[in-house]
């Protein structure tokens, strides 16, 4: 198998520079890869080589995140629905308009009101640590973003800020991840985050969205709806020591899905860091089977 070259490329929507990865034959079947906190594109880096000779991947830096631009608080307002709203008009920028969804943490939000908005252009979902359920919130991990979301305070936020501090990162790469796998974490990862999200400004816009992570939970009626009326194909690859997003939310899935496919990994909520053949060839014998080629 060749490897076919990952181009790292820019373009701009609402005014605002946005950063992609982006591989793969353009006829191919599309993947849109959408990143979770407090990471960015990069966390595909492994995962995009391993599936670029069949499919044309492309995978964004959410504005205010690796990158792309961010804007200050006061200059773009940091909700999850206008980061989903800029997502779609990102696909429309570079000519996406039918695309297999994969996300993780803040991308399965992103995502899936993205699939909210236009149903007809998801052909499948990947969801790999992506939580839409209440179960799948992990109760430790979340006590401290459930009381900013209840009381944005200065006592609320100085807990919230130790998250994206580069133990807290780290914390989220490690925790859950068996001892046999902890030589593949690369700390790469960690440092390259911690430095992103220690960057001027990054404090107001951090702190915006983690507030806004609530309007999320109004919306998981209307996800699991979705689920129930449009039958999407969908995968949860799960890492099972995640404790942000617990395995009972990927279980979850199959209530509303009953076809769905969920693999839970011997890893934590970064599965990409040591599982990354595994989950792309589960997608690759997922998306074979279940997502039927255009003509």
């Amino acid at each position: 198998m060749s490897v076919l070259p990952t181009r790292h490329r820019t373009t701009t929507v609402r005014g605002h520079e946005i950063a992609y990865r982006e591989a793969g034959p353009a006829d191919a079947p599309a993947l849109l890869l959408l990143h979770g906190f407090p990471t960015s594109s990069h966390m595909f880096r492994d995962l995009i080589p391993l599936l670029a000779d069949r499919y044309h991947l492309i995978a964004p830096d959410h504005l205010g995140f690796g990158r792309s631009a961010a804007p200050a608080v006061d200059e773009f307002p940091y909700t999850f629905a206008e980061l989903a709203a800029l997502t779609a008009e990102f696909t429309e920028a570079v000519g996406l308009d039918r695309f297999a969804l994969y996300v993780q943490d803040y991308g399965a939000p992103i995502g899936l009101r993205l699939a909210l908005a236009h149903p007809e252009r998801v052909t499948a979902i990947v969801t790999q640590n992506g939580n839409a359920y209440e179960e799948g919130l992990g109760a430790e991990a979340w006590a401290p973003v459930l009381a900013l979301i209840e009381e944005r305070t200065p006592e609320t936020e100085a807990p919230v800020r130790a998250i994206r501090s580069l133990d807290g990162i780290r914390w989220q790469y490690e925790t859950g991840v068996p001892a046999e796998h902890r030589d593949l974490l690369s700390p790469d990862a960690w440092h390259h985050d911690a430095a992103l999200m220690a960057r001027e400004g990054q404090d107001g816009v951090q702190l915006a969205l983690i507030a806004d992570y609530g309007s999320n939970f109004v919306l998981y009626p209307a996800f699991k709806e979705y689920f129930r009326t449009s039958r999407v194909p969908l995968l949860a690859v799960w890492g099972e020591g995640d404790q942000v997003f617990v395995p009972a939310g990927a279980e979850a899935f199959r209530r509303d899905l009953p076809d769905a496919e969920v693999h839970l990994l011997p890893t934590g909520h970064f599965a990409l860091e040591t599982h990354a053949p595994r989950i792309a060839a589960l997608m690759d014998d997922f998306l074979t089977r279940r997502v039927p080629v255009r003509p």
